[in-house]
């Protein structure tokens, strides 16, 4: 079993680390990968992509439901223990708007911006709470992969569906129907403003591995499109807050991540210039990574009591 990580979620399965046998029955594959960390734990080289690759492929087999799992290659790997945290935050958002019980099942609608080729937040919110989701991509490699997923795994065909965002530079306008609402938005953001960024934020990363990497390569992998936008995180969640001024009843809690602690100030600003009724900021702790999830609201105290879960 791999070291316990108390930080997340109490709710998520991954608390107490990996078991790492367990695992290999459902990849095979990745056996050849784990070895003896200083503690004498079995783990992984963490800076090796295809090991990161085959351990969170093997954590969505066993933990969420799924038949099948693969994304293209050199696109994002997603971190599952941490985006199993996002989702149980979400969780407790609509909790407390529902005297403390986790609302579940196909009632709840959720809108996932950036779905991506993994697919990671419908794979978890549909297995951990049967939430539906619509994930919403503009890559067209991306938006075909998050289809096939949900394609080839039987709990997911009637809980999730991916449309195309048309226009890269959009948010929800085009995707979001008539009449239709959502209990929450997710978003995964680009954090970057260019490539040369994301490379040093990457050699960095590295350097702190244990042992240290040989190789520079991302060990998440990811596109250029899944980590950079122009004017990073900042811009890209100002827009998302503009974005969200449009469809102020529509959706319940708009919630993204947020890396730079120092970009939430003038977030804060922007929310109050657009006179939210509440906005909060949950902070969230993998390891020596900590990420924040931003949340906010434009319904009134009588609209949220009315709003069915």
């Amino acid at each position: 079993m791999a070291k316990s990580k108390s930080e997340l979620h109490p709710r998520n399965k991954h608390k107490e680390g990996y078991d790492m046998q367990k695992l290999v029955l459902r990849v095979p594959a990745l056996q050849p990968f784990i070895k003896k960390n200083p503690s004498g734990v079995d783990s992984i080289d963490w800076s090796d992509s295809k090991a990161v690759l085959l351990l969170n492929k093997a954590l969505l087999l066993e933990y969420y439901k799924l038949q099948n799992w693969s994304i293209p290659p050199g696109f994002l790997c997603p971190p599952v223990p941490g985006r199993a945290d996002y989702v149980h935050y979400i969780a407790d958002l609509l909790a407390n708007e529902n005297d403390d019980q986790i609302p579940t099942g196909k009632g709840i609608k959720i809108f996932d911006l950036g779905v991506g080729a993994n697919c990671i937040y419908p794979i978890i919110g549909a297995a951990e709470y049967g939430w539906r989701f619509v994930g919403v991509e503009s890559n067209p490699r991306a938006f075909k992969s998050a289809k096939g997923i949900v394609a080839f795994n039987d709990h997911l065909r009637n809980k999730v569906e991916i449309r195309q965002q048309v226009d890269p530079s959009s948010y929800m306008e085009e995707v979001i129907r008539p009449n239709e609402f959502f209990d929450a938005l997710m978003c995964n953001p680009p954090f970057y403003s260019s490539v040369e960024e994301a490379e040093h934020h990457n050699q960095q990363k590295q350097r702190n591995l244990k042992p240290a990497s040989k190789n520079a390569s991302r060990n998440f992998g990811g596109q250029s499109h899944e980590l950079v936008t122009t004017g990073g995180e900042l811009a890209f969640i100002q827009g998302l807050i503009e974005a969200s001024a449009l469809f102020p009843t529509r959706v319940f809690w708009y919630t993204t991540l947020v890396s730079s602690g120092r970009h939430l100030n003038v977030f804060y600003k922007q929310l109050k210039e657009l006179q939210v009724t509440e906005y909060k900021t949950i902070e969230m702790k993998q390891g020596n990574k900590i990420s924040r999830c931003l949340a906010w609201t434009f319904l009134r105290p009588a609209e949220r009591k009315k709003w069915k879960f």
